[in-house]
């Protein structure tokens, strides 16, 4: 997997949440993703649990899927979180 070299910080990753013509953006584990055109985020409230613009990676012992769901066509790496 290649991560770009870009930062993101949580501020940023705030303002990625899908309102206003934003993209939908997740952090997990380090990494930020967009998750824009996937089928399970398109009402910007996946699977009645999570917002875009968060981190998540605290959410994923809870779901019923592990980490390969990053790996989805329909989702790209944007770079670096850096939670400060």
């Amino acid at each position: 997997m290649h991560i770009p070299n870009q930062i993101i910080s949580k501020n940023e990753l705030h303002k990625q949440n899908g309102e206003k013509g934003a993209r939908k953006w997740v952090a997990f584990n380090g990494v930020v993703y967009d998750v824009t055109n996937c089928p399970k985020w398109k009402l910007d409230l996946h699977e009645q649990l999570h917002f875009p613009g968060q981190d998540l990676s605290g959410e994923l012992e809870e779901a019923p899927h592990q980490e390969e769901v990053f790996t989805r066509p329909c989702i790209k790496i944007i770079g670096i979180f850096k939670d400060e």
